[in-house]
């Protein structure tokens, strides 16, 4: 792959002013305390993001309890909207926030790809390939809160950066908070993002007015979209690669300003959102995926510990109790490995810059070959509903 190091550019325009989980920090887990000061968990869940809440909220309706530990003062609202398909809907189902989803996003009905100069290459309609395919853009702030606001307002802990973690001889893990708080957990699962602590340790880190369509605009070594997230919001986004990531820019005027120069001789539609866009609400982010080959690769739990998510297998979005530990990464490693190649695959083809390579795509591959089922096979994906239980 020729990308050293690509970029996206995103943003979600018309930011609604719906209130934010904002949880004051004295709001704590009451758990029990040790002689030597130290408090006992059974499970501890690193990090409050899309997966930790979930996995938190896939317990709750198990009856099981755990602590969310989050470095942050509040939920993390920012970054990308997501676009999810049947399997991802099917999740939130299982865990009960489906119906609380669906009523706040708009349904897309298909895609649409376009080449630099507007002209349309292909366009897809997602039921006419699968009458049971279900895709909605969602904003993440909003996906956040709602997996929050089903867990007790003291299940979350934030201001609680995990600063080291070792295991005990009895099996336990001993885990140190930056503020020198100390937890002992029976169990850890590590939904900490791309740079994972609890990943770290583990040894697994070495050192993202339309119609109901997902639009897809691609050039040379640059490729763009944008789609619909609700009546009133569109998420758009511009990659394109780059050599290094270059110096950290957080003026949203600067980064508007190179999104227009990056595609202004694109379809007008794009342009236009753009200028739209309030500066506040852009961002840069640099794609990462991490390459898991089944084997060679360590394993995605040791012990009690175990990793979900970006913390385990982060990828380009190109595509949208020891035993129990073992048996999580038996299961997972035949469903992981194939998406991370598949999505590398995808986001080589799309950057590509070779002038002949880029026809080839726009008047052959595109129109010709490409078929909308093998794309989102991976959606196939059955999910069984968790038990719901009282409190």
């Amino acid at each position: 792959m020729a990308i050293a190091s690509p970029t996206l550019l995103s943003l979600n325009s018309q930011l609604s002013s719906a209130s934010s989980m904002h949880r004051s920090p004295s709001q704590l887990i009451e758990a029990k305390t040790t002689t030597d000061d130290v408090s006992e968990e059974d499970i501890v869940i690193v990090g409050a993001g899309i997966a930790g809440l979930a996995t938190a909220v896939s317990l709750q309706r198990l009856g099981v309890r755990s602590l969310v530990l989050e470095q942050a003062e509040s939920l993390r609202t920012g970054g990308t909207s997501l676009t999810l398909f049947k399997n991802g809907w099917r999740v939130l189902d299982a865990i009960g926030v489906g119906n609380d989803l669906r009523s706040q996003f708009l349904e897309i009905q298909g895609m649409v790809v376009k080449s630099e100069d507007g002209r349309e290459l292909r366009s897809f309609r997602f039921k006419d390939e699968d009458e049971s395919q279900e895709v909605r853009a969602v904003e993440r702030k909003i996906l956040l809160e709602t997996l929050a606001i089903k867990l007790p307002s003291a299940a979350v802990r934030f201001s609680s950066g995990l600063a080291r973690m070792e295991r005990r001889e009895n099996g336990k893990m001993l885990l140190e908070l930056v503020d020198g708080t100390r937890l002992l957990a029976k169990i850890v699962i590590g939904c900490d993002g791309i740079r994972s602590p609890v990943a770290k340790w583990m040894g697994v880190l070495r050192a993202q007015p339309f119609e109901p369509l997902v639009n897809y605009v691609y050039g040379r070594g640059l490729r763009a979209g944008y789609v619909p997230v609700s009546p009133t919001k569109v998420y758009w986004f511009i990659c394109f690669n780059s050599p290094s990531p270059g110096p950290k820019t957080i003026d949203p005027s600067v980064l508007k300003k190179q999104a227009k120069e990056l595609v202004k001789n694109w379809p007008s539609e794009l342009l236009n959102l753009i200028d739209l866009t309030p500066d506040e609400t852009i961002s840069k982010t640099p794609l990462v995926d991490r390459w898991l080959w089944p084997v060679i690769s360590p394993p995605p739990s040791t012990g009690t510990t175990v990793l979900v998510g970006d913390a385990w297998h982060p990828m380009t979005p190109n595509l949208g109790q020891e035993d129990a530990m073992k048996s999580y990464g038996i299961e997972r490693w035949p469903r992981v490995f194939p998406l991370t190649v598949r999505a590398n695959l995808v986001g080589s083809l799309l950057q590509w810059e070779n002038p002949v390579v880029c026809s080839v795509r726009n008047n052959v591959v595109i129109p010709k070959l490409v078929r909308l089922g093998p794309i989102l096979e991976h959606t196939n994906f059955e999910c069984e509903p968790s038990l719901k239980t009282n409190f």
